[in-house]
């Protein structure tokens, strides 16, 4: 199930009930009386609505063609030089290579490359490896090699939630006792069918701060 994130500001309590017919008529009240540590505060209830945003599925996989190289030294030679070296270096299949190279972009710079081999599957051969020998100018050393990742979103769509089970109460006054001793009487105060109420699945009440309630769609 997704999960959407919604932020639950000081003074303000989530209320969802068992019967969404108990949340719509309190909301339909609007203003209610609670009794809070012996005296009474005015709060407002209003409807629950989420903010509007998106929801998406992220499918990561390992390219088949690709992989990158970091850690390459500078050498006093020309940047085609160097990528001819590396393609060359990748194309061994005897010491573990892919085989033939479809392209290789290389960044002096940052001394790393991106090596696009040209027979689907081929980067297979490097899972699990993250050295690779490496000859030029009369050196050998070993490149860090590391997979290429393929990112694809999927079902992706907005979304905007309305819950008809659950209420937002705000104005809830400051008052002496602690966090869990108010949420205990806001709970009783809409629990009651007198006030209007009904049975409570949950309840989540914030004194001070702010903290983030997840629904589930």
């Amino acid at each position: 199930a997704t999960k959407i994130p919604f932020r639950l500001n000081q003074n303000q309590a989530l209320l969802t009930f068992e019967n969404e017919e108990v949340a719509e008529r309190l909301t339909k009240m609007s203003k209610h009386s609670v009794n809070l540590d012996n005296r009474t505060a005015n709060v407002a209830v209003r409807p629950f609505e989420l903010e509007m945003g998106l929801q998406f599925e992220l499918h990561v996989t390992v390219s088949g063609k690709k992989i990158n190289v970091s850690e390459i030294p500078e050498l006093p030679i020309p940047k085609d030089w160097m990528r001819d070296k590396l393609e060359l270096n990748f194309y061994k299949t005897e010491q573990g290579g892919g085989g033939e190279i479809e392209n290789v972009t290389y960044d002096e710079e940052s001394g790393t490359a991106v090596i696009t081999f040209l027979k689907p599957g081929a980067s297979y051969s490097f899972v699990g490896c993250t050295k690779y020998p490496f000859c030029a100018q009369g050196r050998c050393l070993k490149l860090s090699v590391s997979p290429d990742f393929d990112f694809h979103l999927k079902k992706f769509q907005p979304y905007c939630g309305v819950s008809k089970k659950t209420i937002l109460l705000q104005g809830v006054p400051e008052v002496e006792e602690d966090e869990e001793s108010v949420q205990d009487m806001i709970e009783i105060h809409f629990q009651k069918p007198s006030n209007g109420g009904g049975e409570i699945e949950k309840i989540k009440y914030i004194s001070k701060g702010a903290a983030y309630v997840c629904f589930e769609e």
